[in-house]
């Protein structure tokens, strides 16, 4: 019994490690400063002083824009 939940369980695990890989990059989107207007780039939230204005984008650039399918 404890064979087969070992298998069960790396099964689970290697499913799982795979679905990952095969993700893409995160989207960058564009945040602008609630303080002076400034716009910056970027994955991730920058702070309780930005605010997301724009995107998904494929670049760091922002240059690039995601097109739905």
């Amino acid at each position: 019994m404890k064979h087969a939940t070992l298998l069960l369980a790396l099964g689970l695990a290697l499913g799982l490690a795979a679905d990952a890989a095969l993700a893409g990059p995160a989207p960058y989107y564009q945040w602008r400063s609630k303080l002076n207007g400034a716009l910056a780039c970027s994955q991730t939230p920058l702070g309780p002083g930005w605010e997301k204005s724009g995107g998904p984008y494929r670049d760091a650039r922002c240059e690039k824009p995601i097109v739905a399918k």
